[in-house]
């Protein structure tokens, strides 16, 4: 028997999020800074915990609620089955040496859907890139759109895809970790993840603040106000973010890139003719026509992939025609 209510987590880099919602919408959300210490079950146990406070805060029985969707950062490995993250901006294990010293912890994965199933009974993990293009096909700017994809500029680099009207997952469900192309051979930016000159170590807010010494919002706030420094590193970032849209362009034959995360969200307004000379100067049989668009769905876009994830098939037209994802801006 489906639950009146459902659970949905939001596993970042930066922040965690849980949000409980019923047919009528979203009841709760709470959030805090994603935990990096500690043992290796200790991201699962925030985010039950999390979603304890969520019913809390709505008033709904936590040992009601049996089904949760959650939406994370990658990649992920399967243990026994069960899917655990391998997530360079959370496991502070995947690198030998000490320029990711930023993470308390040697983790080499975390046990998530483990920890999760002693609570409840039904979980679905997407990645946090295909859970927002799953809720932007549902709700928003991707509907009736067969090949797009969602992208995040934030504290890592994420893609999920759709081609011919099919999410693409993989075997592990990594599909779309096009922010690990490795993009220059020469670069000395390491990545999280061991790679040096991916795209997420050139251009991703952890791994920006790691080269430079100062926040993404710090170098990007500069460069708009007109730092020459700045702009120059902004500026590089985005052609290098260009040219990832063009890769993933000439494999997969994108026609809408639908663009969140937090630089994008603060910065895209003059990113985008950058990042658009990058994309269209090159081979126009593959790029003519290619569009950049914001996601619809805004800043919640992942937490409404999670609970899309976990939502029963009879509630999307309700929560479609009312848009009762906008509860979130009354929170």
């Amino acid at each position: 028997m489906q639950s009146l209510y459902i659970g949905g987590l939001d596993i970042g880099g930066t922040k965690m999020a849980a949000t409980i919602a019923g047919a009528e919408g979203p009841l709760a959300r709470v959030t805090e800074l994603t935990v990096k210490s500690g043992d290796a079950r200790a991201p699962g146990e925030q985010g039950l915990a999390l979603l304890k406070a969520a019913c809390a805060q709505a008033g709904v029985d936590f040992g009601a609620v049996t089904t949760v969707g959650v939406s994370s950062c990658g990649p992920f490995v399967k243990q026994h089955g069960l899917i655990s993250l391998v997530t360079p901006n959370i496991c502070g294990g995947l690198v030998s040496d000490d320029k990711h010293g930023d993470l308390p912890n040697r983790w080499q994965s975390v046990p998530l859907e483990s920890v999760l199933r002693e609570q409840f009974e039904t979980v679905t993990i997407e990645n946090d890139c295909v859970a927002a293009l799953t809720a932007e096909r549902a709700f928003g700017a991707a509907r009736g759109i067969a090949n797009c994809a969602y992208v995040t500029w934030s504290t890592g680099i994420g893609f999920g895809l759709c081609v011919d009207g099919h999410l693409l997952r993989g075997k592990n469900g990594n599909a779309g970790h096009a922010g690990h192309m490795l993009l220059s051979e020469l670069s000395a930016a390491q990545c999280g993840c061991g790679n040096y000159g991916d795209v997420e170590a050139l251009i991703s807010g952890r791994n920006l603040e790691t080269q430079y010494g100062r926040s993404a919002a710090e170098l990007f706030e500069a460069a708009r106000a007109g730092d020459a420094a700045a702009r120059a590193i902004a500026t590089e970032s985005a052609k290098w973010f260009g040219r990832a849209l063009y890769n993933v362009t000439a494999m997969l034959d994108i026609a809408v890139f639908i663009i969140g995360g937090s630089v994008w969200q603060h910065h895209g307004d003059w990113l985008q003719p950058l990042v658009m000379q990058e994309l269209e100067t090159r081979l126009p049989a593959l790029t003519a026509g290619v569009t950049l668009v914001r996601p619809q769905l805004d800043s919640y876009v992942a937490d409404i992939g999670a609970l899309h994830l976990a939502m029963p098939p009879e509630w999307e037209d309700d929560w479609r025609a009312a848009q009762l994802w906008r509860r979130f801006d009354r929170g």
